[in-house]
């Protein structure tokens, strides 16, 4: 069984929309593109190497569309090696409505998404979802990751979609690596999913305070 890994784009309070560029989710949101003027060579290098063994994309129909609108088009320049792989491999896109599929390799899948999601899992090594944050809440709400990769922003937008949102259900998760700092703030953490549920406790329980002084 394969593993799927989200790869996420985050603020500090946890926006996910339209990082890439102002017109990639603009309804009722005014900051498309936040992210360029954060990033650095070593975000950079952190999201290259994310996609290392990489053989499926999971997309959502607003992330596909853009992808596919540009990456069959990049085929020299600093993003080559990730156009070269995001061409390559199968692309498998949930949509209610019909997709232009004309980008080589990709497949829309059934309304019974949990279930086709499975199936891609069984049939692929390394499947990538990448931005999709409506996707992202089923694949949260069915407990269908392994991995999840945030790179966390330091600004507050007060306004857009949640990476955590309708799609939230109580998760342990655990850290995969220390996290990493670019020269602008930004901080990469890796996480991967974790048995159980979230555990609850008393602070105020009397073995709390042990040692210290009244």
């Amino acid at each position: 069984m394969g593993l799927i890994d989200i790869e996420l784009f985050t603020t500090l309070d946890l926006v996910g929309q339209a990082p890439g560029g102002p017109d990639e989710d603009p309804e009722g949101f005014p900051f498309g593109g936040w992210q360029a003027p954060l990033l650095d060579e070593v975000t950079g290098a952190q999201i290259g190497a994310a996609y290392d063994g990489t053989d499926a994309l999971l997309l959502g129909r607003r992330t596909y569309d853009i992808f596919a609108a540009y990456w069959p088009h990049q085929h020299s320049g600093e993003n080559r090696d990730i156009a070269t792989l995001f061409n390559s491999v199968p692309k498998y896109v949930a949509s209610r409505g019909r997709p232009d599929l004309s980008w080589s390799g990709s497949t829309q899948l059934g309304p019974d998404l949990a279930t086709a999601v499975r199936e891609i899992r069984d049939r692929h090594e390394h499947i990538k979802v990448v931005g999709s944050l409506n996707l992202v809440q089923t694949l949260l709400r069915e407990k269908l990751f392994d991995r999840l990769d945030l790179w966390v922003h330091p600004i507050v937008l007060g306004v857009g979609k949640k990476v955590f949102d309708a799609g939230a259900v109580p998760t342990n998760l655990t850290l995969l690596a220390p996290p990493v700092a670019g020269s602008t703030g930004t901080v990469y953490l890796r996480y991967a999913r974790a048995d159980g549920i979230p555990g609850t406790g008393d602070m105020s329980a009397p073995d709390r305070g042990a040692g210290h002084d009244g």
